[in-house]
C-alpha cells in the first residue's frame, strides 16, 4: 500500500458513514482496508484526486480554533467581570465544525444563516477579529454600530460566502436559508448569471432549534423543490437546561430523518478532526451538487448557554464527560507531534492569544455608537442625488434595470375594472419589465389565487416565476426574506390577515434588518395580505386589524380603496426598497364603487400622501380602506360640507395633510375597520391632541368597530360595523357641537 493510503481508507470509510449512517465495525473496517487497498494499488492519481478534495489547512484550523477559544477565554475572565461585554455567548466546544465548514465555502454566491453560538464560522469567513470584538463590547464599526446583540452577525460580500443577518431568536434562521437557496437556483438557472453557478445555501442550528416551525418548514421546501442547502445541526444535548430528547424523540434528528424523501442524511462526532472533516466536506458537496442535505454532529456545549447560566443542572460526571471531548484537545493530539512540534504547538496559541489582545485594545479604543444616528436606515435613504442610499446586499432590485419613467398622473385606458383585475394587471406589467419579480404563495398558479389576483400569470411568466407553495405561512415569508437579501423582489401573498400570525417572526426580524445591519443588509418584500370583512364576516377571514403592522418596526403600510389607487401603491411598492405590506380589501375586490379604468403602466404613487375625496368647510373625516365608501354615502346623507380624507398609506401616513385639513374645518371624525381599543385611529387622535389642539372646536370622535371578533352571521356583522347611518350621526353631532 502507498503510505497515505490508511488516511485515504478512513476518508472513504467515513465518507460510505455519511452515506449509509452507520459505524463500521473493526472486521468491517479491515474488510475494506484490503479491498480499496488492492483497488488503489496502481492509481496513485486517483488517490492524490481524493487528497485533494478532503484537503484542509490543518495549521489554519488550528489557529482559528485557538482564536476562537482565546476570545472566550478574554470574555469570560476579564471583559464580562469589568461590564465591558454585558451578554456573553461562548462557542466552546462547537469550534471545530464550523472552522471546517467555513474553510469549504468557496462557492462565489454561497450563503450562510447561522446562529448566535456561530462565532468561529464568522471567523473562518474572513470577519476582521476587531469587528468580531467590537460588537460584544457595544462599539462603533463593526456589523452592527451597537444595534445589536454581539455575536448576532452579519457579513455582505459582492464576491465570496455571504452570512445572512443573524437574529436573536431560535429557529428563525431556517427559512431565509431557503430563499437563498432558492435564489441561487433561479439566478443560475433562469436569470443564466455565472457568479450563481455551483453555490450552495447552509444553515446552522443547535438541537433545540429542529423543534421550530422554521426547521419543518424550510425542511419541506428545500427537499420539495431539491434546492442546494446543507442543514448542520450542531447537537450539543441541551437547548439552555432541557435535553434534546424533549425537542425530537430519541434526541436524534438525523435517525429520525432517514427516511425524509429528498433528503440525504448523516451523523458523527463533531470533535473528532478527521472524520468531521470528511463529513462536513462530503455532505456539503452533495448539497452542492445535489440538493439537500442534513449534517447532525455531536458536540460539547463546554460552557452555560450564555454567560449568566452557570450549568447547575449538568452532573459533574456529565460536565466531566463533555470535557473529555473537548475539539481542541483533540486536535491537538491529532496533529502534534505528527504535523507540529509541541514547542509549534504552544507558539500557536501564544499568537493567538496576542492576536485577540490586540484586537480587543483596538477594538476598546473605538468610539461609541453615534447617538445622532440611531434613528437612521428604519427605512431606506437617499443620497444627495435621490438615488437610493443602497445595502452593501440586498434591495434594489430595479436599479440596474431600464425600466420607463414612472408618474403619479394617471393615464386611463379602457373601461373601469375592478381591483382584482388592476391588482392582476400590474402584477402582470411588473414581471415583464423585472425579472425579479417572483410571486408566490399558497394557490396562486394554476389557480390564481383564492382571490384571482394572480389568475393566469403562472401561464404567461411560468412555474418559475409565479409558484404554489407548502402551506406554511412561515415558510412563504421567511423564504422571501432569503430572496429578497440576495437581490430579488419577493412578492409573497398571505390569502388572509389572520393567516399571517405564525409569519409574525419572520415579519418582524424583516422589518428591522436594515437598521439592525445599519444598511449593510436590506430586504424589501411585497407581502399582498387580503383581508377583512366581506358577503359576511368571521374571526379567521375577516379580521383586518393594520395596526398590528404599522406598529412592526421598518414596514410601510399600503391600503388602497380602489383600483387606480392599487395599481399606484403597488408599483411604488414593487420599486421600492422597504418592506411592504399591501392590503387589498376582500369587499373591495370587486367591489363596483372602487371601480377605476386602468391608470397605465407608468403610474405610481408616492407613499405618505393622501387623497382627498370631497372638500368641505364644516367637518375633516379621516378613513381608508373600504370605509371611504361608507364614509363619502354618509357625508351626502348628512347635507354637511365635509373634507373627507383617504390616507392610502399608514406608514407613512400624511400627517401634515391632515393636520391642515382640521385647521381649516375645526371638526374631526375619524372612521377604521379595525378595532377601536389601539387602533391607528386612536395613533391619529393622540397626533391631532398634540398638534392641533388649539384648531378644533369640538372633541375629536372615533368610529370603529368595538372590542369584539368579527361575527359570521350578516345581521351580528352589520351590527358591529362602522354603518353610514352612524357616521352621519357622528357628523350631524360634531357640526353641532
Amino acid at each position: 500500500m502507498t503510505p497515505g493510503l490508511p488516511v485515504i481508507i478512513l476518508r472513504r470509510l467515513v465518507s460510505f458513514e455519511a452515506e449509509l449512517c452507520w459505524e463500521p465495525s473493526k472486521k468491517t473496517v479491515f474488510a475494506l482496508w484490503v479491498r480499496i487497498g488492492k483497488e488503489d494499488k496502481t492509481t496513485e492519481k486517483r488517490s492524490a484526486q481524493v487528497e485533494l478534495d478532503c484537503h484542509y489547512d490543518w495549521k489554519q484550523v488550528a489557529r482559528l480554533l485557538l482564536i476562537a477559544r482565546a476570545i472566550d477565554d478574554l470574555e469570560e475572565k476579564k471583559l464580562v467581570p469589568e461590564r465591558k461585554v454585558l451578554y456573553q455567548f461562548s462557542s466552546r466546544g462547537h469550534e471545530l465544525a464550523q472552522i471546517l465548514l467555513g474553510l469549504q465555502l468557496t462557492g462565489r454566491r454561497d450563503g450562510v444563516s447561522a446562529y448566535y453560538r456561530s462565532r468561529p464560522l464568522i471567523l473562518t469567513l474572513g470577519m476582521p477579529l476587531a469587528d468580531l470584538l467590537a460588537a460584544p463590547m457595544m462599539k462603533s464599526g463593526g456589523y452592527s454600530d451597537g444595534r445589536d446583540i454581539g455575536v448576532v452577525s452579519n457579513l455582505p460580500r459582492e464576491d465570496g460566502p455571504v452570512v445572512l443577518p443573524m437574529a436573536g431568536d431560535v429557529g428563525s434562521q431556517f427559512t431565509p436559508a431557503v430563499g437563498w437557496a432558492q435564489a441561487i437556483r433561479y439566478r443560475s438557472d433562469e436569470l443564466q448569471e455565472p457568479a450563481w453557478r455551483d453555490s450552495v445555501a447552509v444553515v446552522l442550528g443547535g438541537d433545540a432549534s429542529v423543534a421550530t416551525n422554521g426547521f419543518w418548514s424550510s425542511l419541506t421546501i428545500a427537499t420539495t423543490e431539491r434546492l442546494p442547502l446543507l442543514f448542520m445541526i450542531e447537537d450539543n444535548g441541551y437547548g439552555i437546561s432541557v435535553p434534546s430528547s424533549f425537542q425530537t424523540p430519541g434526541g436524534n434528528i438525523a435517525r429520525n430523518l432517514e427516511s425524509f424523501q429528498g433528503l440525504r442524511v448523516a451523523e458523527g462526532d463533531g470533535t473528532d478532526p478527521e472524520s468531521a472533516a470528511s463529513l462536513v466536506h462530503d455532505m456539503l458537496e452533495y448539497a452542492r451538487r445535489h440538493g439537500p442535505a442534513l449534517l447532525r454532529l455531536r458536540v460539547p456545549r463546554l460552557c452555560g448557554h450564555s454567560g449568566q447560566d452557570t450549568q447547575t443542572y449538568k452532573s459533574p460526571e456529565l460536565l466531566e464527560t463533555e470535557w473529555a471531548t473537548d475539539p481542541l484537545e483533540r486536535l491537538r493530539s491529532f496533529l502534534v507531534p505528527i504535523e507540529f512540534s509541541n514547542a509549534e504547538w504552544d507558539a500557536l496559541v501564544s499568537d493567538a492569544r496576542l492576536e485577540v489582545e490586540a484586537a480587543a485594545e483596538e477594538a476598546a479604543a473605538r468610539p461609541e455608537p453615534d447617538t445622532t444616528a440611531v434613528r437612521r436606515f428604519v427605512f431606506s435613504e437617499t443620497a444627495p442625488d435621490a438615488s437610493p442610499l443602497a445595502a452593501l446586499q440586498g434591495g434594489s432590485s430595479t436599479r440596474d434595470l431600464k425600466l420607463t419613467e414612472t408618474s403619479d398622473v394617471p393615464q386611463p385606458q379602457g373601461p373601469r375594472i375592478n381591483m382584482v383585475a388592476a391588482i392582476r394587471q400590474t402584477l402582470d406589467q411588473e414581471l415583464e419589465v423585472s425579472p425579479r419579480v417572483l410571486v408566490f404563495g399558497e394557490d396562486v398558479g394554476p389557480k390564481g389565487g383564492v382571490h384571482a389576483a394572480t389568475m393566469g400569470l403562472q401561464d404567461r411568466h411560468g412555474e418559475s416565476r409565479v409558484f404554489d407553495t407548502s402551506l406554511s405561512e412561515e415558510g412563504i415569508i421567511g423564504r422571501a426574506v432569503g430572496m429578497a437579501l440576495a437581490g430579488l423582489m419577493p412578492v409573497p401573498e398571505i390569502q388572509f390577515r389572520k393567516y399571517a400570525d405564525p409569519a409574525m417572526e419572520q415579519l418582524n426580524n424583516c422589518g428591522t434588518i436594515r437598521w439592525r445591519t445599519k444598511n449593510r443588509f436590506a430586504a424589501p418584500i411585497v407581502v399582498r395580505m387580503p383581508g377583512g370583512f366581506f358577503k359576511c364576516g368571521d374571526p379567521w377571514h375577516s379580521v383586518s386589524s393594520e395596526v398590528t403592522f404599522v406598529h412592526a418596526i421598518g414596514w410601510t403600510v399600503a391600503f388602497p380603496s380602489n383600483a387606480e389607487d392599487a395599481v399606484g401603491l403597488l408599483r411604488h411598492a414593487l420599486r421600492g426598497e422597504d418592506p411592504t405590506i399591501f392590503f387589498e380589501h376582500r369587499a373591495l375586490l370587486d367591489n363596483s364603487w372602487a371601480r377605476r379604468p386602468y391608470p397605465g403602466h407608468d403610474f405610481e404613487l408616492p407613499f405618505g400622501r393622501l387623497k382627498k375625496i370631497e372638500s368641505g368647510t364644516d367637518l375633516t373625516i379621516v378613513t381608508w380602506g373600504a370605509m371611504v365608501e361608507r364614509c363619502l354615502v354618509a357625508a351626502h346623507q348628512s347635507g354637511h360640507s365635509v373634507d373627507l380624507l383617504d390616507l392610502r398609506t399608514l406608514s407613512p401616513w400624511d400627517e401634515e395633510g391632515v393636520l391642515a385639513s382640521v385647521a381649516r374645518t375645526r371638526r374631526c371624525l375619524i372612521v377604521h375597520e379595525d378595532g377601536l381599543t389601539a387602533g391607528f385611529g386612536a395613533e391619529i387622535s393622540a397626533t391631532l391632541v398634540e398638534h392641533a389642539f388649539f384648531d378644533l372646536d369640538a372633541p375629536i370622535q372615533r368610529i370603529a368597530m368595538p372590542d369584539v371578533p368579527i361575527p359570521h352571521n350578516m345581521t351580528l356583522m352589520k351590527e358591529l360595523l362602522p354603518h353610514p347611518n352612524q357616521i352621519a350621526s357622528a357628523i350631524e353631532e360634531l357640526v353641532k357641537f
